[in-house]
């Protein structure tokens, strides 16, 4: 499955909210939908999700328009949005029969996905009784029950503790797997890397960079080494004025052309002792600074 933006605007009122914007995921790959807020990403999920229409433009799937009567769309949104008061069972239910499942089947999916998530336990309590975590994977299983071809994650592991992360991203993993397109819209870099092969960022309603992930760091000047050494200060004493303090007490060499990376690491891994040494390459955090810093 291929899923395509093409050349999407929209405006309430005076305001342009979206420009001419354009971006393509594929099913069994994740995707990143980045911005800071108010950039557009809220407005450009509505539109794919048909909730209300592009002024200009047009959804594909597989190079068609998509029929809305017959993909199904999974999506967790930021805010959650279950009914605090009613058992866990009769409103996961329900929301998968509004899907088109039998009563029957959206039984035993929800209780799959209850026991998948560790959430059996709580099948008949009612929601609010349940921590913020809990609640996000209750939510998460309104997403995933009907079986989606197509699912969208608006910030999945906010409230999730290391242990339910660990949980949600395996689920993820499981879904990916199964070649369904999935979304991710997050402000939280670190798992936007781990899973999405493309990215686009958004900024002020335009779509300022877009592509395969390895492809954009891979095209950032590499005239960079990040280098790890206990000899770290006689390293940067003596490539003074061109040194960079990292993470972690790494220290990063400017070179002045890509070309100096053989010689310089040569010299360093002969001269000092050298724990690591390697081509720095931006973090997904440095690229959406540096894109979407200023808004537009």
């Amino acid at each position: 499955m291929k899923l395509e933006l093409r050349n999407i605007d929209k405006s309430f009122g005076e305001k342009k909210v979206l420009k001419n914007v354009t971006l393509s995921a594929e099913g069994g790959k994740a995707f990143g939908l980045l911005g800071r807020n108010g950039a557009g990403k809220t407005t450009t999920i509505r539109i794919l999700m048909n909730v209300f229409p592009a002024d200009k433009g047009e959804v594909l799937l597989d190079e068609k328009p998509i029929n809305y009567d017959k993909v199904l769309f999974g999506y967790l949104p930021e805010e959650r949005g279950l009914y605090p008061k009613k058992k866990i069972i009769d409103q996961l239910v329900y929301f998968a029969e509004l899907k088109g499942m039998s009563h029957s089947k959206a039984v035993s999916a929800v209780d799959y996905w209850l026991d998948r998530l560790g959430m059996t336990e709580y099948r008949n309590k009612r929601l609010d009784t349940l921590s913020k975590g809990n609640q996000q994977k209750i939510q998460l299983i309104t997403a995933v029950a009907h079986d989606p071809q197509i699912v969208i994650l608006d910030e999945p592991f906010s409230g999730l503790d290391p242990v339910n992360a660990m949980l949600l991203k395996d689920v993820v993993k499981e879904i990916i797997s199964k070649g369904k397109i999935v979304f991710f819209s997050s402000h939280q870099m670190n798992y936007i890397e781990e899973f999405c092969d493309s990215i686009a960022i958004i900024n002020g309603g335009q779509v300022v960079l877009s592509g395969d992930l390895r492809e954009i760091k891979r095209n950032y000047p590499r005239n960079r080494l990040v280098v790890r050494s206990l000899q770290n200060e006689k390293i940067a004493s003596e490539y003074e004025g061109s040194v960079e303090r990292g993470e972690n007490g790494d220290i990063i060499i400017v070179l002045n052309t890509p070309e100096e990376k053989k010689s310089v690491m040569s010299k360093l891994t002969e001269t000092y002792d050298i724990d690591e040494i390697k081509v720095y390459e931006p973090s997904l955090n440095d690229i959406f600074v540096e894109y979407a810093g200023d808004q537009i």
